[in-house]
């Protein structure tokens, strides 16, 4: 893989790690938290979305505003299912449940309806990330048995939603043209409006999950688009089926964080698994 698409994921999958062990802290306001962090970032990056709409050598096109309403849906979709998901199950399970099924979709899809070959090497290292995760993901977890079964359900329904923005902002950064900063702009500008009216239904919980939760809500809202940028960056220099393996060294990196700070059980089995998903991002970044 290009080393700067790579160092991008890389850099990207620690600040993954970093917004998702905040997100994990809000116990309750699922609709509420995922509004608030993405009006937040919208507020953010509204200004630099319309000084590079402005400046941009592309003439904008229609096209790119039809391509931010379908990545707000699909990233709608995925922080509620997702928040959702915290809410009801581990941080050891949700997460990496769902960042494994969604390089594993994502893959399987560039491969067969992109077209893409990414080569032995680079299919190997998607298997074997994948592989990790699952070592990490299942066997006897610790915890009530209906709370990790919720978890795991959750986390595989966050990774169809995963699969399916990663493939189609790949797309849209790659095959429209959009240039990623606008793209994420839009998007996080339509995601507020879209969830507003449900958000706000509830005003005295935003109010709540503002008032207690104020520094989690501020971490999301900026550490979350810092991370995604870098990869539609990375998408427009490497294949998808390459990108999407790579970030999982996010996995790691949550699991760590699962148990050094918040106490989730079962060490040997999460760094055993950890040590397979960085064997595949080596063979990634080699292929």
């Amino acid at each position: 893989m290009n080393t700067t698409a790579l160092s991008f994921v890389l850099v990207a999958a620690v600040v993954h790690a970093a917004w998702n062990l905040a997100a994990k802290r809000i116990s309750s306001g699922g609709t509420q938290f995922v509004w608030l962090y993405y009006t937040v970032s919208a507020v953010v990056l509204l200004p630099v979305t319309v000084v590079l709409l402005v400046v941009e050598t592309d003439r904008p096109q229609w096209s790119w505003l039809l391509a931010a309403v379908v990545t707000a849906i699909l990233h709608i979709a995925y922080g509620i299912v997702l928040q959702h998901g915290y809410r009801v199950g581990d941080l050891s399970v949700v997460y990496p449940v769902a960042r494994g099924t969604g390089p594993l979709l994502s893959v399987l899809a560039a491969v067969l309806l992109l077209g893409e070959r990414p080569g032995w090497l680079g299919l190997l290292g998607a298997f074997l990330v994948v592989a990790g995760v699952l070592v990490i993901s299942t066997g006897r977890q610790g915890g009530d048995p209906a709370k990790v079964k919720a978890g795991i359900g959750y986390g595989l329904l966050t990774g169809a939603t995963i699969a399916g923005y990663t493939l189609w902002d790949a797309h849209s950064v790659t095959g429209l043209g959009v240039p990623p900063l606008v793209y994420f702009g839009l998007g996080s500008v339509l995601q507020s409006v879209m969830l507003g009216p449900g958000a706000l239904a509830g005003r005295a919980e935003v109010a709540r999950v503002w008032r207690e939760h104020r520094r989690e809500v501020l971490l999301v809202a900026v550490l979350s688009p810092i991370a995604y940028i870098l990869v539609l960056y990375a998408l427009t220099m490497a294949p998808v089926s390459l990108v999407a393996p790579a970030r999982e060294l996010s996995i790691v990196l949550g699991g760590l964080a699962a148990w050094l700070v918040l106490g989730e059980s079962n060490a040997m089995r999460r760094l055993a698994g950890s040590v397979v998903v960085l064997a595949g991002i080596a063979a990634i970044a080699a292929a």
